[in-house]
């Protein structure tokens, strides 16, 4: 009778697991690091408008194809690219849709990448976006990333991803 209890409430554990009510920590974590470099002027920008709003900042799209680097220098080694898209998503506020993969070229993961989604409330802090997916070491990921401005134009990227 009691292993009989004990597999319920088990098997009800697993259920809310299974049916994401209950939030799961990624195990076996990789913390990766990096800089985005997002150049949205001058004369080689990373990062361009390809939907211009009617009135002010809603409905704004940029497509991006950043570098990424291990220091906040530009000059820092280069580790990949962030390429995708970000579009202001709020009527009210500045406030980004980002979709975009990151995709690595040297170190232990190269030619792997990334998927994030999310979004970017650029008035926050530290903003969390979630991995849903990659090539690769990364097929299949999960996790989110701590997404925090250094200065308008270079973003702190920490992802935690199971690999």
């Amino acid at each position: 009778m009691a292993s009989c209890k004990l597999s319920s409430v088990l098997l009800a554990v697993l259920a809310l697991i299974a049916g994401g009510a209950v939030p799961v920590p990624v195990v076996d974590a990789e913390h990766l690091h990096f800089y985005m470099h997002d150049v949205t002027g001058g004369p080689s920008p990373t990062a361009v408008r390809v939907v211009n709003a009617p009135r002010g900042y809603f409905g704004n799209m940029f497509v991006i194809d950043d570098v990424l680097t291990e220091g906040t220098s530009s000059s820092s080694t280069r580790v990949g690219r962030a390429q995708g898209y970000y579009m202001c998503a709020s009527v009210a506020n500045l406030e980004l849709l980002v979709t975009m993969n990151v995709v690595l070229s040297v170190g232990p993961y190269a030619g792997s990448s990334i998927t994030v989604v999310g979004r970017d409330d650029i008035n926050t802090p530290v903003r969390e976006l979630s991995v849903v997916g990659g090539t690769g070491q990364f097929r299949m990921a999960r996790g989110y990333v701590l997404w925090k401005t250094v200065t308008p134009e270079i973003i702190d990227l920490e992802i935690f991803v199971n690999p």
